[in-house]
């Protein structure tokens, strides 16, 4: 292809159309000029502008819209087309010289579009925005941006400021302000998080979802595979405590080591009520068993199984009842290889061994190649078979670890380091300030019990992932955080935590720049627990108040009403006290939570549904009285912040059925409409005999 067009915008940042043919590929730097190598006829060198730098050693990059990122300085679009799905629009595609990174920008109608861009990030995507995303924004009259994902908000800024040159170029524009708005989700929240406290100008607001902390990764995966370890057996017990109609009491029945860990992993801020579903809670689905992260702990503190099982303070070494069940779960199991299968390159593919360690089902193996006189040669990935007494080997290998698989050479197979990182919460008490949850582990004078150890590696984890960003609160722009109450990967307290970092920052600016509101009956990325609601709706209604906010000054509604006690959030069970934007669901059966019935006899439910002040008017409601069976609607006669509904329903067969009203809120009274959905659930126990 020959070189790429070169366009230059005008004095106000506009991009004017090119006299003759359309555009096929363009290289700009910024919405005000273009970088050195790209500089049209006649630009002087003393017009370009400043790179990007950091504004102290070794921080995070600082990013405005005059400068130019030297990694992403050059863009190059690769092609144009109208697109008639999933609504009309103008896509553009292209891609950073020099890089990976891939963009696509999505142009609704020009009578569509209302002068903003929306922005959704998260570090392993790739650069094609999903139906719904490019509807939601063209409905909200914003163009979309995607790219590949990176660590880090420096792309997600350098596409962000190209895209406003195009969309001047492809709108007409000339002095016109173009609005943008960041929004993440999980990683996406550190990504999102970095970007609107490490740039300016670039976005206008952003809407952090399901966010994490510098602390969460690896420690609340790792936490929650302690609790596997100990409350496995126990678990169903615990769940059925916790479910609608259940005793609420999750620890009767635990013995006191097993009350013990419950409680240290609660306070931790695992949601109890999401323990209703036991198997994700405890990663028994899970390959790595919640230990993914664990690799990344050795290489960064490499000493730290050692010290477990050797030096006092740790688990491993505490002569109590939990640490005799965690030695006693330890497997350290030295097998010979008596054959080494083999593809028809030559490469070993399978090995089998004179002997295995039952699975224990609960912490992965570490597998290690000796020679047959004991030197040690390397680590190898795979998994093994303990039935059939042989290991397949993965990807990735070193190939002089390889190169020594032969018979009579043993594999080493032990779970210590799988162990040991169980609690290795107890030994990274943050140094920083705020986490309460850690209160645990510290003494009256607030310092930490356990040995602790040299680097934290959860703060080093989360620059990476935000792109060098430390979670300061300083944001630039309007925000509204969106925290779900039952998330067991990021803990609900998570808000509460990051919403003190920004009015510690901003003071008396706090109410005027920060909301986070919390939504019930809903966990992580994909719905993990049965009948929970769809979290997209809050989301997407977020970043239209943050749109409003930022664009007319218009507040959104406060945020929810909380407080946090032993690493949990608690809220009101009243939509008026508890605000933010959620409906409340009161639905009761017979007048309570839980009835027991003999099969074919009517059972009538009664519920309230309210919308908080502000967030609009109830448009739907569905009734599930079978707890995943097909919806039935409750016909509303007219839709209203409080609605009252009543209804029998007969069961036939013998079972235990979780029965649920969703009620459904929209902003401006839409019931037909698929975006902008804020939808809250209430949910009962009946048991048929």
């Amino acid at each position: 292809m020959s070189e790429p067009d070169r366009w230059t915008p005008d004095e106000h940042g506009a991009v004017p159309p090119h006299p003759s043919r359309p555009i096929l590929r363009l290289a700009a730097a910024s919405t005000v000029a273009v970088v050195a190598s790209s500089l049209a006829p006649g630009v002087s060198a003393a017009a370009q502008p400043p790179e990007c730098a950091p504004r102290e050693a070794d921080g995070p990059m600082w990013i405005t819209p005059e400068c130019v990122d030297p990694q992403y300085s050059r863009p190059v679009i690769d092609g144009e087309s109208d697109q008639s799905a999933p609504v009309p629009h103008h896509r553009v595609s292209g891609h950073f010289e020099g890089t990976g990174v891939k963009f696509n920008f999505y142009y609704p109608p020009k009578d569509q579009w209302e002068g903003r861009f929306y922005q959704l990030v998260y570090p392993t995507q790739n650069e094609n925005a999903t139906a719904g995303t490019i509807g939601f924004g063209a409905d909200s009259g914003a163009y979309t941006v995607q790219i590949t994902g990176t660590a880090g908000y420096r792309a997600d800024a350098a596409a962000a400021k190209f895209s406003k040159t195009v969309a001047a170029r492809h709108y007409g524009m000339s002095r016109q302000k173009i609005y943008g708005y960041i929004f993440g989700g999980s990683g996406g929240s550190f990504q999102t998080i970095g970007a609107i406290e490490n740039t300016t100008g670039v976005w206008d607001g952003a809407v952090p979802y399901i966010p994490g902390t510098p602390t969460s990764i690896p420690n609340n995966f790792f936490v929650r595979a302690f609790a596997r370890l100990v409350l496995r057996d126990k678990a169903p017990r615990i769940a059925d405590a916790v479910r609608p109609g259940g005793s609420g009491d999750p620890y009767a029945g635990l013995t006191a080591v097993e009350r013990s860990v419950l409680r240290e992993v609660t306070a931790m801020g695992v949601p109890l009520r999401g323990w209703q579903n036991p198997s994700y809670v405890l990663g028994l689905e899970t390959p790595d068993g919640l230990l993914g992260f664990a690799a990344t702990v050795k290489t960064m503190d490499p000493t730290y199984a050692d010290d477990f099982w050797s030096k006092p303070g740790y688990l491993g070494t505490e002569r109590s009842e939990l640490g005799d069940l965690v030695r006693a779960a330890r497997i350290d199991h030295a097998a010979s290889i008596k054959r080494v299968e083999r593809n028809d390159q030559g490469a070993p593919t399978k090995l089998s061994l004179d002997g295995a360690p039952a699975n224990p089902d609960l912490t992965p193996f570490d597998f290690t190649v000796y020679q047959a006189d004991g030197t040690k040669v390397g680590t190898l990935t795979g998994s093994l078979d303990p039935a059939a007494k042989t290991f397949t080997i993965g990807s990735g290998n070193a190939p002089e670890v390889l190169d020594a698989l032969a018979e009579g050479n043993r594999l080493r197979i032990d779970n210590r380091w799988s162990l040991a990182a169980l609690t290795y919460h107890r030994h990274q008490v943050p140094k920083r300030s705020g986490f309460d949850v850690w209160d645990q582990f510290r003494d009256a004078d607030g310092k930490p019990i356990p040995p602790q150890r040299p680097i934290e590696a959860g703060p080093t984890i989360s620059r990476g992932v935000s792109g060098g960003g430390t979670h300061t609160g300083e944001i630039t722009g309007k925000v509204i955080m969106v925290t779900n109450l039952l998330d067991v990967d990021a803990y609900p307290w998570h808000g509460d935590w990051y919403g003190r970092q920004v009015k510690r920052a901003l003071g008396a600016r706090y109410n005027d720049e920060f909301r986070v509101w919390y939504n019930d009956d809903a966990d992580h990325i994909g719905a993990h627990l049965p009948g929970l609601v769809d979290y997209t709706g809050i989301l997407q209604q977020a970043v239209r108040d943050v749109s409003a906010w930022a664009e007319r000054d218009v507040a959104p509604p406060r945020s929810t009403r909380y407080d946090v006690k032993n690493g949990q959030v608690r809220v009101p069970s009243n939509a008026t006290a508890r605000r933010g934007v959620q409906p409340v669901v009161d639905l009761t059966v017979r007048g309570t939570d839980r009835v027991e019935v003999k099969a074919g006899t009517p059972v009538t439910f009664t519920a309230k549904a309210q919308a908080p002040l502000g967030a609009g008017e109830i448009v739907t409601a569905e009734w599930d009285f079978t707890d995943g069976g097909k919806p039935a609607a409750a016909p509303l006669r007219r839709p209203g912040r409080t609605v009252h509904l009543r209804e029998t329903y007969t069961y036939t067969e013998p079972g235990t059925y979780y029965p649920a009203l969703r009620a459904t809120v929209q902003r401006d009274g839409d019931p037909d409409t698929p975006y902008a959905r804020v939808t809250g659930l209430g949910r009962v126990r009946v048991v048929v005999r």
